[in-house]
């Protein structure tokens, strides 16, 4: 068996929703996500195409990294808004675009000092609300993805809101750095 034979109709040059059969939106099912991914995994693992001969076995490793790609994308709500946006014709321009509301930049460059002064007190309470406070602004943020994508097809604004996603996202990193250094 090849790999084609494994997936008949599926194209490698597919968008990640096509490739996973899921509908271009912003809005997934995270089940089905994982579940459309362990199925097209089970279907391109190497392993299963041993006995095929190097040339599947390379085309079912070029498969699984394919799948992998589209189902990391997917996973990721910010980077799905940031593909599917392009994938709608519009650049979020999250290379040159880097204004934000002064308001927004003020609250970040706070939490950010906020941070780096309770890691350098130990203070573990103030991490962990920081960190609790941040993981409810980034739900807030992916909800009001899917209904400027999805439902009032408004890709500016969600555009937007990606690139604040994107600011958000690295000082979420920045906390569990600097969580995982006070509790260790």
């Amino acid at each position: 068996m090849s790999v084609q034979d494994s997936l008949p109709g599926a194209k490698f040059s597919a968008d990640h929703f096509a490739l996973l059969d899921l509908p271009r939106q912003q809005g997934l099912d995270s089940d089905e996500l994982d579940q459309r991914f362990r199925s097209l995994q089970a279907l391109v693992h190497p392993d299963r195409y041993l006995q095929a001969g190097d040339a599947q076995q390379r085309l079912a490793m070029q498969w699984a990294t394919r799948v992998n790609e589209a189902y990391q994308i997917l996973k990721s709500p910010g980077q799905r808004a940031l593909y599917l946006l392009t994938l709608l014709g519009f650049d979020p321009q999250v290379e040159s675009n880097t204004a934000m509301p002064t308001a927004f930049l003020m609250q970040q460059m706070e939490l950010r000092e906020e941070v780096m002064a309770a890691r350098a007190a130990s203070d573990e309470d103030s991490l962990e609300v920081a960190h609790a406070t941040l993981l409810r602004d980034i739900a807030e943020a992916h909800q009001q993805l899917i209904t400027l994508i999805d439902h009032q097809h408004d890709y500016k604004a969600a555009a937007d809101l990606v690139r604040k996603l994107m600011f958000q996202e690295k000082l979420l990193y920045e906390i569990n750095d600097a969580l995982e250094a006070v509790t260790s």
